[in-house]
């Protein structure tokens, strides 16, 4: 009996064994397991690689160049219009622009003394009349500060690029020299002077280039690097304008010459008719005082 239950089991696995679906059974469950565990790591790889690099954006470093790049784009501050409601602000008198059109040339010219001087800056002034803030139209260092006879107050302000912005006839101004501004600073108060007196209440505000003055209005809303671009134009369309200028004195110097000297012989001619006339006089008195002198004698 013992022998009969000892040998029971191994019947049973012999028996399944023998069965054909054993091993394809196993061959099956091998391979699922196989299959799970190549799925898990391929997860797991991924899982580890996006942990990486969540790590590595969080641990960025600003490149070594950010500095330079902030201070490029503090180069490229806007030029505004020196004014604080742009709206109620008017340009009674403009820059004088040798290629602009009669009109615009005309209203360029401001006239003193019987004279007509051409504008090298604008004239701003208000739609009423009356005084207003004048602003830093950019960030820079006060240079000048002055009062001129025929400008009134004038302050100078230099900016980087060799650019120079000039507000003149202010009525009070509140910069010295060598003061740091910000765009938008309140430098004065418009006022009245005695160059641009058609203008009224005014300001008169200029921006230089390398020294040369350039037209405001042109670079309005423009950042300062504007500039860089149109002095590059400016000295070629200067160039070809001294080469015509010089063609055309070449050419009409001869009739200019004869022309002035003409006129200068008449000044001189009539200066002398006049000098003649009054040593002449001068002498008939003299004549006439000794023949009286005679007679009474």
């Amino acid at each position: 009996m013992k022998e009969e239950n000892n040998g029971t089991p191994k019947n049973k696995w012999s028996r399944i064994f023998r069965k054909k679906w054993f091993f394809p059974a196993v061959y099956l469950t091998i391979a699922a397991l196989l299959l799970s565990v190549v799925v898990w790591y391929q997860n797991l790889d991924n899982q580890i690689q996006e942990t990486e690099d969540d790590q590595s954006s969080e641990t960025y470093t600003p490149a070594e160049h950010d500095e330079d790049a902030q201070s490029v784009m503090e180069q490229q501050e806007v030029i505004k219009m020196p004014v604080v409601n742009q709206d109620q602000a008017e340009i009674v008198t403009k820059f004088y622009d040798y290629n602009a059109e009669q009109e615009e040339q005309e209203n360029a010219l401001v006239m003193f003394n019987n004279r007509f001087y051409q504008s090298t800056g604008i004239d701003i002034a208000s739609a009423d009349g009356e005084t207003f803030d004048v602003l830093a139209s950019l960030s820079g260092t006060v240079t000048e500060v002055r009062e001129d006879p025929l400008l009134g107050n004038v302050v100078a302000l230099s900016h980087e690029n060799d650019v120079v912005t000039y507000y003149a006839s202010l009525q009070g101004v509140n910069v010295k020299s060598g003061d740091k501004v910000q765009q938008g600073d309140v430098l004065g108060k418009a006022g009245e002077n005695m160059f641009g007196q058609e203008s009224g209440t005014h300001v008169h505000f200029e921006i230089r280039k390398d020294g040369n003055e350039v037209n405001p209005e042109s670079f309005f809303n423009q950042p300062l690097s504007a500039l860089d671009e149109a002095s590059t134009e400016d000295e070629g369309t200067e160039s070809e304008a001294t080469e015509e200028e010089e063609e055309s004195v070449e050419s009409d110097g001869t009739e200019e010459s004869t022309e002035d000297s003409g006129t200068g012989a008449e000044d001189a001619s009539t200066q002398n008719s006049q000098n003649s006339n009054v040593e002449g006089g001068n002498t008939t008195d003299d004549t006439s005082d000794s023949s009286s002198s005679e007679d009474d004698a």
